[in-house]
């Protein structure tokens, strides 16, 4: 069931997989990892997330960020092309276009995120099929038994 699944994480779901090491993102990771879903981020989600980290957070998560990503290793997508992001910033706010456009540029099957108002409403959700948008609750409980 899990074959061909490519996760694009967005700064979120990286931020608290670094600040929570047992939460969902952290178990999504553990997923990739085990080689049942391909990880997916862009240059622009990773540098946002450890932004966000250095400003919100204490040294030890931007520290277990930098583990996490050292062992989950994952696949960085091609920049998105200013107009890939035009296109989705017809769907979400501008701020987040960069993050569609990367799960797109990368052909994800699923993005995952903690965003609940510019991601997770159901208009946006439909919109960006055939990407199924989901938190990270969402997503292994669809996949795991």
């Amino acid at each position: 069931m899990a074959e061909g699944l490519r996760v694009f994480f967005d700064a979120s779901a990286l931020i608290t997989a670094g600040a929570s090491p047992s939460g969902g993102s952290a178990l999504v990771a553990s997923v990739c990892k085990s080689g049942l879903a391909t990880p997916l981020v862009s240059r622009l989600v990773l540098w946002e997330a450890e932004r966000n980290l250095r400003g919100k957070f204490p040294a030890t998560a931007l520290l277990e960020f930098y583990r996490l990503m050292g062992e989950l290793e994952p696949q960085v997508v091609p920049d998105p092309t200013p107009a890939a992001i035009r296109k989705a910033s017809a769907v979400v706010p501008a701020k987040d276009a960069h993050v569609l456009a990367g799960a797109r540029a990368g052909k994800a099957t699923h993005l995952l995120t903690l965003d609940r108002r510019h991601f997770l409403g159901t208009k946006t959700r439909e919109a960006i099929l055939p990407i199924i948008v989901c938190t990270p609750g969402e997503f292994l409980r669809a996949i795991l038994p």
